[in-house]
């Protein structure tokens, strides 16, 4: 008996998990509109960024190209929750935060060696069918960039 209400329990909170991730705008698939984003010339792009469940974290990631044209790929593995959490493949952050300020914006933050290297916003339409991500930062060669990126959810 105790062994049914201990598995009954678990999966109940796993179902939660999930339609609490399914119903968060900033899941799913974002593709780059560079037509309709203002990019630091020179800066690199970040083409698609996936936000999806993995457990009771999120699991973001990114594929681009940076500022010499060649591909990149990095992967963020936490919650929003405000703290640090690993990065890993990109050279310009070892960490990035994400906090939840609603249900349709998400503050970011990035450090490299402890470092805050750049700071923003993203802001997903009423609609759920676009993102502004809204970027201030530092470069590694110590030059500051702005960015305003609109994506297009898939």
């Amino acid at each position: 008996m105790n062994a049914r209400k201990i598995i009954l329990t678990l999966a109940m909170y796993h179902v939660g998990l999930t339609l609490a991730f399914a119903q968060d705008p900033n899941m799913g698939t974002w593709k780059l509109n560079e037509a309709k984003s203002q990019l630091s010339p020179g800066a690199p792009k970040n083409i698609k960024v996936v936000y999806e469940a993995a457990g009771d974290k999120v699991k973001v990631t990114v594929d681009g190209i940076d500022a010499n044209g060649k591909p990149t790929h990095n992967e963020w593995l936490g919650k929003f929750d405000g703290r640090d959490y690993p990065v890993t493949g990109d050279s310009n952050e070892d960490t990035r935060s994400y906090t939840k300020i609603d249900d349709r914006i998400l503050g970011l933050n990035t450090k490299k060696g402890g470092k805050a290297v750049a700071s923003g916003r993203i802001v997903v339409s009423s609609d759920g069918k676009s993102r502004t991500v809204t970027v201030r930062g530092t470069d590694p060669k110590g030059k500051k960039f702005r960015s305003n990126a609109l994506y297009d959810k898939q």
